[in-house]
């Protein structure tokens, strides 16, 4: 009927139906993202409870520097869910809703985030004696001597000294704990001259499970060799760096591990993006073409209109269309 007319391939999906967004990558992003939103709300949810009950008990919550802040547990949660609560839903909308603007934010957030990483990563394998003494010397005091002042900070040092069997953090090991008000041996209190606890070598009692407070009494005063006997006598951040040094590889695989998935979600949200950008061009080229198509149509019925009678130029206009 339409001699000049070009069959149409049945094998290729109406134009209606066809994408080039790939669902699989779209829908990845989405519930990927949707667990670390998930999980950026339940940190922010356990860091304000954490706030909100240390500001009930103590009264006051000191956040006048920026050590205060970084040393405060429950505001470094609620910091990090906030980052990972916004990161994570710019990736889920972005994904569902197809907005290459929130999925350009996403993408140049994760970058940021993997520069980060790798920079940290590399100081510490090859400067580890350099990192060390950083954080000796501008961490060593200020935890010391919020030791008893920050209930989740106390609790987390005595974690950290327990299971690393380290006491203090520089490398005068269990002298550190003389520059704590409490410990002090100017102090008057009955801890004066002594260390946490979480120090000794026995801290329970094997017989009836009983945490002894008082095994760090006066271990200031003993030379290091009978201190040895009682408590851990090393830094932590030195025993960390060893435990570290001797866990190299796996620490390695893990960082990589860690490092080649944000490049992999980095990779999938650019797809996605660029997706979006073809299937955008694709449908401004269909409205073009329809609108050329009507433009044609129109034309021919106003010269039909004014032709003579029996001539039709419609059919012969819509082959070329």
């Amino acid at each position: 009927m339409y001699p000049n007319r070009r069959p149409r391939d049945y094998r290729r999906p109406p134009i209606s139906n066809f994408t080039y967004i790939s669902s699989c990558v779209k829908y990845l992003i989405f519930v990927l993202n949707f667990v670390f939103w998930l999980f950026g709300g339940l940190l922010i949810g356990i860091g304000l409870f954490a706030f909100v009950e240390k500001w009930q008990v103590t009264g006051w919550v000191k956040i006048d520097t920026f050590y205060d802040v970084i040393l405060n547990i429950s505001l470094v949660m609620i910091i990090m869910g906030i980052i990972v609560f916004i990161v994570s839903f710019a990736g889920c909308i972005g994904a569902l809703r197809e907005n290459t603007c929130l999925l350009n934010f996403y993408s140049l957030c994760l970058l940021i985030f993997f520069l980060l990483e790798m920079g940290v990563a590399v100081v510490g394998f090859v400067f580890p004696h350099t990192m060390e003494s950083v954080l000796e010397e501008n961490f060593t005091d200020k935890i010391i001597h919020t030791y008893r002042d920050d209930l989740d900070l106390q609790n987390f040092i005595d974690f950290a000294q327990q299971e690393f069997r380290c006491c203090g953090l520089s490398t005068e090991g269990f002298h550190d704990w003389a520059k704590n008000e409490y410990f002090n041996c100017s102090s008057p209190s009955v801890e004066h001259c002594g260390v946490p606890y979480s120090c000794c070598i026995n801290s329970t009692d094997i017989s009836s499970r009983l945490v002894n407070i008082m095994c760090g009494y006066g271990v200031q005063n003993l030379s290091v060799a009978e201190a040895n006997k009682k408590v851990w006598t090393s830094g932590c951040i030195e025993i960390v760096r060893s435990w570290a040094e001797r866990n190299l590889y796996t620490i390695g695989g893990i960082a990589l591990g860690i490092a080649l998935s944000q490049l992999l979600v980095i990779y999938l949200a650019k797809t996605l993006e660029s997706q979006i950008e073809l299937q955008k061009s694709r449908w401004v080229g269909y409205i073009f073409m329809v609108q050329r198509r009507k433009g044609i149509l129109l034309l021919a019925k106003i010269i039909e209109s004014e032709a003579p009678a029996g001539l039709s130029l419609q059919r012969n206009l819509y082959c070329y269309t």
